[in-house]
């Protein structure tokens, strides 16, 4: 499907993309935006680089011949993984007037203001924590800061099984917190790194202390956003201003809608997409 329109396009491998675009619309109503879950294919977290290549760069490529000039990869597995070779390799080629931007670089650009020890952990699925990409990130801007992560494997299955309320998510949330702060017991800020996690948000302080800063992505990466079109006047023209959002999914249109809603904050229509 072509549209005549251009939305900026956001893209996550499920559902937990939909906490990043929430926070977008809230701050920039006016674009039209289309959102697009690999679901039929998700998780991504545990897949190899290549996987996650492969998977993310035909739909980056889906987005690009729905009309997006923009495309927003809400997904960190997916920004770890992908974003860098997609930039480097296959924009010139694909489509050297469109753009791909990530979660992680607006998150790390920022991290700096909220830790006074200069120690922060991160959390995230394994293949967000296997791939560095934090601490390399980090390290370009704050060389000075020290980061340890925690990987959390079962955390995205608790939230998209609906368990997030659970005593099981208590349990593993628990545990991975104490892991992480055994490591490091001088960090003071803690980055969500995985887009699903603003839904356990509540668990997790029941179980960090206080003085401890959690830095979830969306409010930064819709900041980032507005920031990148107000500096890229040329792009920022060519996306449409409708106010339209329309959802895409890969899997099963009925199911991701009775679940998205949990993660978008209101209904969710989506159609079904075949790649």
């Amino acid at each position: 499907m072509v549209y005549k329109h251009a939305p900026i396009g956001v893209f996550d491998s499920g559902y937990g993309g939909l906490t990043v675009l929430k926070e977008i619309v809230k701050q920039l109503p006016a674009y039209d935006y289309l959102y697009l879950g690999d679901n039929a294919r998700a998780p991504y977290g545990t897949r190899s680089f290549e996987t996650v290549y492969e998977y993310t760069l035909q739909c980056v490529r889906q987005l690009f011949d729905m009309n997006c000039e923009l495309v927003i990869l809400a997904c960190n597995t997916a920004s770890a993984k992908a974003l860098r070779t997609i930039q480097q390799k296959d924009l010139p080629l694909l489509a050297p007037n469109k753009r791909v931007l990530g979660v992680i670089r607006p998150t790390t650009e920022h991290i700096g203001k909220y830790t006074k020890t200069g120690h922060v952990g991160v959390l995230g699925t394994s293949g967000t924590i296997a791939s560095n990409s934090y601490p390399i990130e980090i390290e370009k801007f704050y060389p000075e800061i020290t980061v340890c992560q925690e990987a959390c494997p079962m955390w995205v299955p608790i939230v998209e099984n609906n368990e997030f309320e659970s005593d099981g998510a208590d349990y593993f949330i628990k545990k991975n917190l104490e892991s992480l702060l055994a490591k490091d017991p001088e960090i003071d800020a803690i980055i969500l790194g995985c887009t699903h996690y603003p839904l356990l948000i509540d668990k997790i302080k029941k179980y960090l202390p206080s003085h401890i800063a959690l830095i979830a992505q969306g409010e930064i990466v819709a900041d980032s956003l507005g920031d990148y079109l107000a500096r890229h006047p040329e792009l920022e023209t060519k996306c449409s201003k409708n106010g339209q959002i329309d959802f895409y999914t890969t899997d099963s249109a009925e199911n991701f809608d009775r679940q998205a809603s949990m993660f978008f904050g209101e209904t969710v229509k989506s159609r079904h997409l075949v790649l």
